[in-house]
Protein backbone atom coordinates (compact mmCIF):
# COMPACT_ATOMS: atom_id res chain seq x y z
CA UNK A 1 0.00 0.00 0.00
CA UNK A 2 1.98 3.51 -0.96
CA UNK A 3 1.41 6.26 1.24
CA UNK A 4 -2.61 7.77 0.70
CA UNK A 5 -1.52 10.58 2.69
CA UNK A 6 1.79 13.22 2.71
CA UNK A 7 1.30 13.83 6.48
CA UNK A 8 -0.16 12.11 9.22
CA UNK A 9 -0.73 14.30 12.51
CA UNK A 10 -1.49 12.47 15.68
CA UNK A 11 -3.52 15.17 18.09
CA UNK A 12 -5.71 18.09 17.03
CA UNK A 13 -5.42 20.51 19.70
CA UNK A 14 -4.21 23.39 18.96
CA UNK A 15 -0.69 22.49 17.28
CA UNK A 16 -1.93 19.54 15.60
CA UNK A 17 -4.71 21.37 13.86
CA UNK A 18 -2.79 24.80 13.40
CA UNK A 19 0.51 22.38 11.77
CA UNK A 20 -2.56 20.39 9.52
CA UNK A 21 -4.06 24.40 8.36
CA UNK A 22 -0.37 25.35 7.64
CA UNK A 23 0.35 21.98 6.04
CA UNK A 24 -2.60 21.81 3.56
CA UNK A 25 -2.02 25.71 3.01
CA UNK A 26 1.25 23.94 1.30
CA UNK A 27 -1.16 21.71 -1.09
CA UNK A 28 -0.20 18.80 1.42
CA UNK A 29 -2.31 15.71 1.65
CA UNK A 30 -3.02 15.79 5.27
CA UNK A 31 -4.80 13.71 7.76
CA UNK A 32 -5.18 14.92 11.15
CA UNK A 33 -6.23 12.94 14.04
CA UNK A 34 -7.83 12.80 17.36
CA UNK A 35 -9.01 10.32 20.02
CA UNK A 36 -11.37 12.68 21.63
CA UNK A 37 -14.69 13.07 19.73
CA UNK A 38 -14.67 17.28 20.33
CA UNK A 39 -12.47 19.55 21.56
CA UNK A 40 -11.65 19.34 25.75
CA UNK A 41 -14.97 21.65 27.16
CA UNK A 42 -12.79 23.15 29.84
CA UNK A 43 -9.38 25.59 29.25
CA UNK A 44 -6.17 24.83 29.31
CA UNK A 45 -3.75 26.64 27.80
CA UNK A 46 -5.09 30.49 27.96
CA UNK A 47 -2.06 32.78 26.71
CA UNK A 48 -0.25 33.36 22.99
CA UNK A 49 2.27 36.18 22.34
CA UNK A 50 2.43 38.11 19.19
CA UNK A 51 4.13 35.98 17.54
CA UNK A 52 1.53 33.48 17.50
CA UNK A 53 -0.97 35.88 15.97
CA UNK A 54 1.19 36.53 13.17
CA UNK A 55 1.29 32.39 12.64
CA UNK A 56 -2.15 32.42 12.64
CA UNK A 57 -2.70 35.76 10.32
CA UNK A 58 -0.65 33.32 7.86
CA UNK A 59 -3.03 30.47 7.84
CA UNK A 60 -6.29 33.19 7.58
CA UNK A 61 -7.42 32.65 10.66
CA UNK A 62 -6.45 35.68 12.96
CA UNK A 63 -9.45 37.73 12.10
CA UNK A 64 -11.49 34.79 13.31
CA UNK A 65 -9.71 34.52 16.42
CA UNK A 66 -9.14 37.64 17.43
CA UNK A 67 -12.90 38.95 18.19
CA UNK A 68 -12.68 35.74 20.99
CA UNK A 69 -9.19 36.98 22.42
CA UNK A 70 -8.13 39.77 24.83
CA UNK A 71 -4.94 41.38 24.66
CA UNK A 72 -3.29 41.94 27.68
CA UNK A 73 -0.81 44.49 29.19
CA UNK A 74 2.30 42.23 30.04
CA UNK A 75 3.52 40.51 33.58
CA UNK A 76 3.81 42.17 37.14
CA UNK A 77 5.21 40.39 40.37
CA UNK A 78 5.11 40.71 43.86
CA UNK A 79 7.12 40.25 46.70
CA UNK A 80 6.75 38.98 50.09
CA UNK A 81 6.08 42.57 51.51
CA UNK A 82 3.31 42.74 48.53
CA UNK A 83 5.45 45.48 46.58
CA UNK A 84 6.26 45.32 42.87
CA UNK A 85 9.47 43.36 42.38
CA UNK A 86 9.22 43.16 38.46
CA UNK A 87 7.23 44.91 36.17
CA UNK A 88 7.44 43.46 32.28
CA UNK A 89 4.92 45.80 30.07
CA UNK A 90 5.45 47.68 26.46
CA UNK A 91 1.65 48.57 26.89
CA UNK A 92 1.26 51.94 24.89
CA UNK A 93 4.71 51.35 23.18
CA UNK A 94 4.66 51.06 19.30
CA UNK A 95 4.41 47.41 18.26
CA UNK A 96 7.57 46.45 15.41
CA UNK A 97 5.89 42.96 16.13
CA UNK A 98 2.39 44.63 14.66
CA UNK A 99 0.27 42.85 17.47
CA UNK A 100 0.15 43.20 21.69
CA UNK A 101 2.60 41.10 22.96
CA UNK A 102 0.04 39.18 24.78
CA UNK A 103 -3.03 38.01 24.28
CA UNK A 104 -5.90 35.68 26.52
CA UNK A 105 -8.19 33.17 25.18
CA UNK A 106 -10.35 30.29 25.76
CA UNK A 107 -9.48 27.04 24.54
CA UNK A 108 -12.24 24.82 23.53
CA UNK A 109 -13.21 28.61 20.85
CA UNK A 110 -9.57 28.15 19.65
CA UNK A 111 -9.51 24.65 18.88
CA UNK A 112 -12.89 24.67 17.28
CA UNK A 113 -12.19 27.51 14.96
CA UNK A 114 -8.46 25.76 13.74
CA UNK A 115 -10.30 22.38 13.16
CA UNK A 116 -13.00 24.42 11.13
CA UNK A 117 -10.23 26.04 9.53
CA UNK A 118 -9.31 22.62 7.86
CA UNK A 119 -12.94 22.49 6.15
CA UNK A 120 -11.38 24.74 3.24
CA UNK A 121 -9.09 21.79 2.08
CA UNK A 122 -10.49 19.11 0.13
CA UNK A 123 -7.31 17.42 0.59
CA UNK A 124 -7.23 18.05 4.62
CA UNK A 125 -9.48 15.56 6.47
CA UNK A 126 -9.81 15.53 10.44
CA UNK A 127 -10.80 12.35 12.07
CA UNK A 128 -12.12 12.90 15.51
CA UNK A 129 -12.90 9.34 17.79
CA UNK A 130 -9.62 7.96 15.98
CA UNK A 131 -6.96 5.92 18.71
CA UNK A 132 -4.17 4.98 17.45
CA UNK A 133 -2.22 1.80 18.62
CA UNK A 134 0.69 1.41 16.29
CA UNK A 135 3.29 3.11 13.85
CA UNK A 136 5.31 0.77 11.56
CA UNK A 137 7.98 2.97 9.59
CA UNK A 138 9.79 1.85 6.81
CA UNK A 139 11.97 3.46 4.00
CA UNK A 140 8.95 4.85 1.45
CA UNK A 141 6.37 5.82 4.65
CA UNK A 142 4.60 5.25 7.94
CA UNK A 143 1.37 2.49 8.61
CA UNK A 144 -0.70 3.70 11.28
CA UNK A 145 -3.07 1.53 13.07
CA UNK A 146 -5.92 2.37 15.44
CA UNK A 147 -7.69 0.98 17.91
CA UNK A 148 -10.77 -1.39 16.20
CA UNK A 149 -7.94 -2.43 13.11
CA UNK A 150 -8.17 0.76 10.80
CA UNK A 151 -5.20 1.46 9.45
CA UNK A 152 -3.76 4.74 7.09
CA UNK A 153 -0.23 5.10 5.39
CA UNK A 154 1.54 8.56 5.46
CA UNK A 155 4.82 9.35 4.01
CA UNK A 156 5.82 11.22 7.46
CA UNK A 157 3.57 11.38 10.70
CA UNK A 158 4.20 13.85 13.48
CA UNK A 159 2.66 13.60 16.71
CA UNK A 160 1.13 16.11 18.37
CA UNK A 161 -0.37 14.61 20.87
CA UNK A 162 0.37 16.30 24.22
CA UNK A 163 2.43 15.03 27.64
CA UNK A 164 1.37 11.61 27.45
CA UNK A 165 2.26 11.40 23.83
CA UNK A 166 1.32 8.01 22.14
CA UNK A 167 3.65 8.31 19.13
CA UNK A 168 6.38 9.56 21.90
CA UNK A 169 5.73 6.30 23.63
CA UNK A 170 5.64 4.29 20.35
CA UNK A 171 8.73 5.75 19.23
CA UNK A 172 10.73 5.29 21.92
CA UNK A 173 11.93 8.63 22.70
CA UNK A 174 12.68 9.48 26.27
CA UNK A 175 12.58 12.56 28.37
CA UNK A 176 15.01 14.88 29.75
CA UNK A 177 14.03 16.15 33.17
CA UNK A 178 15.06 19.50 34.02
CA UNK A 179 14.53 19.07 37.54
CA UNK A 180 11.15 21.15 38.37
CA UNK A 181 8.41 19.94 39.25
CA UNK A 182 5.89 21.85 41.70
CA UNK A 183 2.00 21.01 42.45
CA UNK A 184 -0.24 24.09 41.95
CA UNK A 185 -4.04 24.43 42.07
CA UNK A 186 -5.48 25.92 38.72
CA UNK A 187 -8.87 27.68 39.27
CA UNK A 188 -11.11 28.60 36.06
CA UNK A 189 -13.98 30.80 36.73
CA UNK A 190 -16.52 33.14 34.97
CA UNK A 191 -16.88 36.04 37.23
CA UNK A 192 -18.51 39.12 36.46
CA UNK A 193 -16.80 42.27 37.27
CA UNK A 194 -13.61 43.73 37.70
CA UNK A 195 -11.78 41.52 40.75
CA UNK A 196 -10.25 42.75 44.33
CA UNK A 197 -6.12 43.01 44.46
CA UNK A 198 -4.73 43.29 48.39
CA UNK A 199 -3.02 47.20 48.56
CA UNK A 200 0.28 46.68 46.60
CA UNK A 201 3.18 49.00 46.76
CA UNK A 202 5.04 50.19 43.61
CA UNK A 203 2.84 49.77 40.80
CA UNK A 204 3.14 51.88 38.15
CA UNK A 205 1.04 54.84 37.13
CA UNK A 206 -1.35 53.82 34.37
CA UNK A 207 -0.45 49.93 35.24
CA UNK A 208 -4.29 47.87 34.74
CA UNK A 209 -4.22 45.16 37.23
CA UNK A 210 -7.16 43.86 35.56
CA UNK A 211 -5.11 43.13 32.47
CA UNK A 212 -1.89 42.06 34.10
CA UNK A 213 -0.46 38.69 34.55
CA UNK A 214 -0.21 38.80 38.39
CA UNK A 215 2.33 36.61 40.25
CA UNK A 216 2.16 36.68 43.89
CA UNK A 217 5.43 35.70 45.30
CA UNK A 218 4.71 35.84 48.76
CA UNK A 219 5.37 32.87 50.46
CA UNK A 220 2.53 32.07 52.42
CA UNK A 221 1.02 30.85 49.20
CA UNK A 222 2.51 31.88 46.01
CA UNK A 223 -0.18 32.76 43.27
CA UNK A 224 -0.82 33.68 40.05
CA UNK A 225 -3.42 35.93 38.45
CA UNK A 226 -4.13 35.24 34.38
CA UNK A 227 -6.84 37.48 32.56
CA UNK A 228 -9.31 35.37 30.38
CA UNK A 229 -10.85 36.49 27.45
CA UNK A 230 -14.68 37.86 28.29
CA UNK A 231 -15.56 37.12 31.89
CA UNK A 232 -13.10 34.08 32.25
CA UNK A 233 -10.19 34.51 34.69
CA UNK A 234 -7.79 31.67 36.66
CA UNK A 235 -5.60 31.45 39.14
CA UNK A 236 -3.18 29.08 39.91
CA UNK A 237 -2.03 28.77 43.55
CA UNK A 238 0.93 26.91 44.93
CA UNK A 239 0.11 23.77 46.94
CA UNK A 240 2.18 24.25 49.96
CA UNK A 241 4.15 21.02 51.84
CA UNK A 242 1.34 18.54 52.92
CA UNK A 243 -1.35 19.91 51.28
CA UNK A 244 -3.83 17.05 49.74
CA UNK A 245 -4.50 17.39 45.83
CA UNK A 246 -7.98 16.47 46.21
CA UNK A 247 -8.62 17.94 49.67
CA UNK A 248 -7.51 21.59 47.96
CA UNK A 249 -9.71 21.26 44.94
CA UNK A 250 -12.87 21.13 47.36
CA UNK A 251 -15.08 23.30 46.45
CA UNK A 252 -15.22 24.79 50.20
CA UNK A 253 -10.95 24.75 50.21
CA UNK A 254 -11.61 26.72 46.50
CA UNK A 255 -13.81 28.83 47.38
CA UNK A 256 -11.75 30.25 50.35
CA UNK A 257 -8.81 30.35 48.43
CA UNK A 258 -11.39 32.88 45.90
CA UNK A 259 -13.04 34.47 48.79
CA UNK A 260 -10.48 37.69 48.99
CA UNK A 261 -10.21 38.12 44.86
CA UNK A 262 -14.17 37.88 44.31
CA UNK A 263 -15.67 39.40 47.77
CA UNK A 264 -18.92 40.94 46.24
CA UNK A 265 -18.39 39.96 42.89
CA UNK A 266 -20.67 37.39 41.23
CA UNK A 267 -18.63 34.45 39.69
CA UNK A 268 -18.97 30.67 38.92
CA UNK A 269 -16.27 28.21 39.07
CA UNK A 270 -16.08 26.01 35.85
CA UNK A 271 -12.53 23.78 37.01
CA UNK A 272 -10.69 23.49 39.67
CA UNK A 273 -7.59 20.98 38.88
CA UNK A 274 -4.29 20.40 40.50
CA UNK A 275 -1.16 19.89 38.40
CA UNK A 276 2.02 19.18 38.44
CA UNK A 277 4.13 22.20 36.89
CA UNK A 278 7.73 20.58 35.67
CA UNK A 279 10.55 21.52 32.97
CA UNK A 280 10.87 18.30 30.43
CA UNK A 281 12.01 18.38 26.69
CA UNK A 282 12.24 14.73 24.91
CA UNK A 283 15.95 14.10 23.95
CA UNK A 284 14.73 12.96 20.11
CA UNK A 285 12.61 14.92 18.24
CA UNK A 286 12.92 12.76 14.70
CA UNK A 287 13.24 9.12 14.55
CA UNK A 288 12.98 8.58 10.96
CA UNK A 289 10.16 9.85 9.20
CA UNK A 290 8.10 10.50 12.91
CA UNK A 291 8.65 13.31 14.33
CA UNK A 292 6.93 15.28 17.95
CA UNK A 293 5.56 18.71 18.41
CA UNK A 294 4.61 20.68 20.99
CA UNK A 295 4.14 19.09 24.35
CA UNK A 296 4.84 15.54 22.79
CA UNK A 297 8.38 16.99 22.45
CA UNK A 298 8.88 19.42 25.98
CA UNK A 299 6.62 20.88 28.26
CA UNK A 300 7.58 23.76 30.53
CA UNK A 301 6.59 25.68 33.74
CA UNK A 302 3.69 28.26 32.72
CA UNK A 303 5.52 31.68 34.44
CA UNK A 304 5.96 33.01 31.13
CA UNK A 305 2.74 31.52 29.08
CA UNK A 306 4.66 30.16 26.76
CA UNK A 307 3.77 26.44 26.55
CA UNK A 308 1.42 26.45 23.69
CA UNK A 309 3.69 29.18 21.80
CA UNK A 310 6.32 26.75 21.75
CA UNK A 311 3.98 23.95 20.09
CA UNK A 312 2.88 26.63 17.23
CA UNK A 313 6.98 27.38 16.99
CA UNK A 314 7.65 23.99 16.44
CA UNK A 315 4.51 23.56 13.74
CA UNK A 316 6.06 27.07 11.68
CA UNK A 317 9.37 25.23 12.13
CA UNK A 318 8.60 22.25 10.63
CA UNK A 319 5.84 22.93 8.16
CA UNK A 320 7.71 24.83 5.26
CA UNK A 321 10.75 22.07 5.48
CA UNK A 322 8.31 19.61 5.62
CA UNK A 323 6.79 20.77 2.67
CA UNK A 324 10.33 21.39 0.61
CA UNK A 325 11.52 17.82 1.21
CA UNK A 326 8.21 16.41 -0.11
CA UNK A 327 7.78 18.18 -3.36
CA UNK A 328 11.70 17.47 -4.08
CA UNK A 329 13.13 21.25 -3.98
CA UNK A 330 15.03 20.27 -0.88
CA UNK A 331 16.94 16.94 0.86
CA UNK A 332 15.52 15.23 3.38
CA UNK A 333 18.80 16.49 5.78
CA UNK A 334 16.79 19.62 5.65
CA UNK A 335 14.78 18.11 8.54
CA UNK A 336 17.20 17.50 11.11
CA UNK A 337 17.40 21.16 11.55
CA UNK A 338 13.88 21.28 12.99
CA UNK A 339 15.32 19.83 16.75
CA UNK A 340 18.40 21.74 16.38
CA UNK A 341 16.67 25.11 15.52
CA UNK A 342 13.86 24.51 18.23
CA UNK A 343 15.27 22.68 20.84
CA UNK A 344 17.89 25.27 22.12
CA UNK A 345 15.65 27.96 22.17
CA UNK A 346 12.81 25.84 23.88
CA UNK A 347 15.62 25.01 26.55
CA UNK A 348 16.44 28.63 26.90
CA UNK A 349 12.68 29.69 27.68
CA UNK A 350 12.45 27.00 29.50
CA UNK A 351 15.48 27.78 31.77
CA UNK A 352 14.08 31.52 32.52
CA UNK A 353 10.32 30.07 33.75
CA UNK A 354 12.08 27.32 36.04
CA UNK A 355 14.08 30.57 37.20
CA UNK A 356 11.08 32.14 37.74
CA UNK A 357 9.49 29.03 39.26
CA UNK A 358 11.56 28.94 41.92
CA UNK A 359 11.97 32.60 42.88
CA UNK A 360 7.91 32.51 42.44
CA UNK A 361 8.15 29.57 44.56
CA UNK A 362 10.08 30.55 47.39
CA UNK A 363 8.65 29.48 50.87
CA UNK A 364 11.04 30.81 52.94
CA UNK A 365 10.56 34.20 54.49
CA UNK A 366 13.66 35.47 54.59
CA UNK A 367 15.11 33.83 51.67
CA UNK A 368 11.90 35.47 49.85
CA UNK A 369 13.19 39.16 51.34
CA UNK A 370 16.52 39.32 49.72
CA UNK A 371 14.70 37.88 46.83
CA UNK A 372 12.68 40.89 46.35
CA UNK A 373 15.80 43.21 47.14
CA UNK A 374 18.09 41.39 44.47
CA UNK A 375 15.31 41.58 41.82
CA UNK A 376 14.62 44.75 42.45
CA UNK A 377 18.27 45.96 41.80
CA UNK A 378 18.20 44.27 38.50
CA UNK A 379 17.73 46.27 35.07
CA UNK A 380 16.86 43.46 32.50
CA UNK A 381 14.35 42.72 29.98
CA UNK A 382 10.89 44.59 29.56
CA UNK A 383 8.81 42.21 28.19
CA UNK A 384 8.70 38.47 28.55
CA UNK A 385 8.38 38.58 24.61
CA UNK A 386 12.28 39.12 24.84
CA UNK A 387 12.87 35.58 26.19
CA UNK A 388 12.57 34.32 23.15
CA UNK A 389 16.48 33.93 21.71
CA UNK A 390 17.37 33.40 18.19
CA UNK A 391 17.66 30.36 16.66
CA UNK A 392 20.86 28.60 14.73
CA UNK A 393 21.60 25.93 12.54
CA UNK A 394 23.41 24.89 9.93
CA UNK A 395 20.82 26.89 7.31
CA UNK A 396 21.33 29.73 8.88
CA UNK A 397 24.49 32.46 7.78
CA UNK A 398 26.04 34.83 10.49
CA UNK A 399 24.01 37.00 11.95
CA UNK A 400 20.47 35.28 11.19
CA UNK A 401 17.94 33.52 13.29
CA UNK A 402 15.99 36.29 15.07
CA UNK A 403 12.28 36.48 14.56
CA UNK A 404 11.83 39.31 12.16
CA UNK A 405 9.96 42.27 12.56
CA UNK A 406 6.22 43.02 11.46
CA UNK A 407 5.40 46.77 11.62
CA UNK A 408 2.00 48.33 10.48
CA UNK A 409 2.73 50.24 7.29
CA UNK A 410 1.73 53.96 6.37
CA UNK A 411 -1.54 52.50 4.93
CA UNK A 412 -2.95 50.57 7.65
CA UNK A 413 -1.87 47.16 6.79
CA UNK A 414 1.10 44.83 8.60
CA UNK A 415 3.89 43.97 6.78
CA UNK A 416 2.92 40.73 6.26
CA UNK A 417 0.29 41.30 4.58
CA UNK A 418 2.40 43.40 1.58
CA UNK A 419 4.85 40.60 1.22
CA UNK A 420 2.51 37.89 1.09
CA UNK A 421 4.07 35.71 3.43
CA UNK A 422 6.76 32.86 2.49
CA UNK A 423 10.34 33.49 1.66
CA UNK A 424 10.52 37.23 1.07
CA UNK A 425 13.51 39.28 0.63
CA UNK A 426 13.90 42.99 1.89
CA UNK A 427 16.35 44.84 0.15
CA UNK A 428 17.41 48.41 1.28
CA UNK A 429 19.41 48.78 -2.16
CA UNK A 430 19.59 47.36 -5.44
CA UNK A 431 21.66 44.28 -5.03
CA UNK A 432 22.92 42.76 -9.03
CA UNK A 433 23.20 38.47 -8.27
CA UNK A 434 24.88 36.19 -10.65
CA UNK A 435 22.32 33.42 -12.02
CA UNK A 436 23.28 30.95 -9.13
CA UNK A 437 21.95 33.39 -7.02
CA UNK A 438 18.55 34.14 -8.96
CA UNK A 439 17.90 30.46 -9.24
CA UNK A 440 18.42 29.96 -5.45
CA UNK A 441 15.47 32.95 -5.10
CA UNK A 442 13.37 31.36 -8.12
CA UNK A 443 13.50 28.24 -6.31
CA UNK A 444 12.33 29.01 -3.14
CA UNK A 445 9.86 31.51 -4.73
CA UNK A 446 11.42 34.46 -2.95
CA UNK A 447 9.53 37.84 -3.12
CA UNK A 448 11.98 40.76 -3.40
CA UNK A 449 11.07 43.53 -1.79
CA UNK A 450 12.58 47.52 -2.17
CA UNK A 451 12.65 49.40 1.16
CA UNK A 452 11.73 52.40 -0.45
CA UNK A 453 8.09 50.77 -1.77
CA UNK A 454 7.27 50.61 2.18
CA UNK A 455 6.38 53.09 3.85
CA UNK A 456 6.05 52.72 7.58
CA UNK A 457 5.13 55.61 9.70
CA UNK A 458 8.01 54.48 13.02
CA UNK A 459 10.51 53.67 10.96
CA UNK A 460 11.12 50.00 12.54
CA UNK A 461 12.42 48.74 9.37
CA UNK A 462 14.97 51.23 8.40
CA UNK A 463 15.93 51.33 11.93
CA UNK A 464 16.34 47.40 11.63
CA UNK A 465 18.73 47.40 8.91
CA UNK A 466 20.87 50.30 9.93
CA UNK A 467 21.34 48.75 13.60
CA UNK A 468 22.19 45.92 11.81
CA UNK A 469 24.66 47.15 9.24
CA UNK A 470 22.53 45.11 6.40
CA UNK A 471 21.24 45.86 3.51
CA UNK A 472 19.33 42.79 2.72
CA UNK A 473 17.64 40.56 4.75
CA UNK A 474 15.80 36.86 3.51
CA UNK A 475 13.03 36.30 6.15
CA UNK A 476 11.99 32.62 5.62
CA UNK A 477 7.69 31.22 5.73
CA UNK A 478 8.06 31.39 9.85
CA UNK A 479 9.36 34.83 10.02
CA UNK A 480 12.53 33.92 11.33
CA UNK A 481 15.77 35.78 9.31
CA UNK A 482 17.51 33.02 7.23
CA UNK A 483 19.81 35.13 6.40
CA UNK A 484 21.43 38.96 6.06
CA UNK A 485 24.01 40.88 3.84
CA UNK A 486 25.49 44.11 3.40
CA UNK A 487 26.81 43.56 -0.43
CA UNK A 488 25.85 42.11 -3.41
CA UNK A 489 28.52 39.80 -3.54
CA UNK A 490 28.14 38.75 0.04
CA UNK A 491 24.14 38.05 -0.41
CA UNK A 492 24.88 36.10 -3.55
CA UNK A 493 27.49 33.64 -1.44
CA UNK A 494 24.90 33.92 1.44
CA UNK A 495 22.55 32.25 -0.78
CA UNK A 496 24.76 29.94 -2.48
CA UNK A 497 25.72 28.96 1.49
CA UNK A 498 22.23 28.47 1.83
CA UNK A 499 21.19 26.46 -1.27
CA UNK A 500 23.72 23.98 -0.46
CA UNK A 501 22.74 23.81 3.29
CA UNK A 502 19.65 22.59 2.48
CA UNK A 503 20.43 20.78 -0.32
CA UNK A 504 18.02 22.79 -3.09
CA UNK A 505 17.97 20.48 -6.13
CA UNK A 506 17.52 20.62 -9.57
CA UNK A 507 18.15 24.25 -11.68
CA UNK A 508 19.80 25.62 -8.41
CA UNK A 509 22.59 22.77 -8.48
CA UNK A 510 22.65 22.96 -12.12
CA UNK A 511 23.34 26.85 -11.82
CA UNK A 512 26.25 26.44 -9.18
CA UNK A 513 27.92 24.00 -11.67
CA UNK A 514 27.80 25.61 -14.43
CA UNK A 515 29.26 28.89 -12.71
CA UNK A 516 31.81 27.21 -11.20
CA UNK A 517 32.88 25.84 -14.71
CA UNK A 518 32.14 28.69 -16.64
CA UNK A 519 29.61 27.19 -18.86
Amino acid sequence: MGPQWDIAIIGAGPVGAYLANRLALCGLRTLVVDREAAPYALPRAVHIDHEMLRLLADIGLAQTLLPQMRAGDGHIHIGADHGVIRYLSVAGDPRPYGYANDYFFYQPEFETALRAGLSRFAHAELRLGVDLVGLAPDKAGVTLTFAGGEMARARWVIGCDGARSTVRRLSGVALDDLHFDEPWLVVDAEVEGPISFPPLGGVPDGANLQNLSLMMCDPARPTTVVPGRGNHRRWEFMLLPGEDDAAMAAPDQVAQLLRPWVDGVAHRVIRAATYRFHGLVARDWRVGRVFLAGDSAHQTPPFFGQGMCHGLRDAANLAWKLALVLTGKAGEALLDTYQTEREAQVRHVIGAAITAGRYICELDAQKASERDRRIRAERGMRSASELIAPIASSILAQGAGERFINPRLADGHLLDAATGGGWVLLETSEHILPPSAAQVLAALAVTRIPLAALTEPHNHLAGWFAERKVTAALIRPDFYVGLVASSSAQLAERLAQLAGAMALSGPVANASAQERTGT
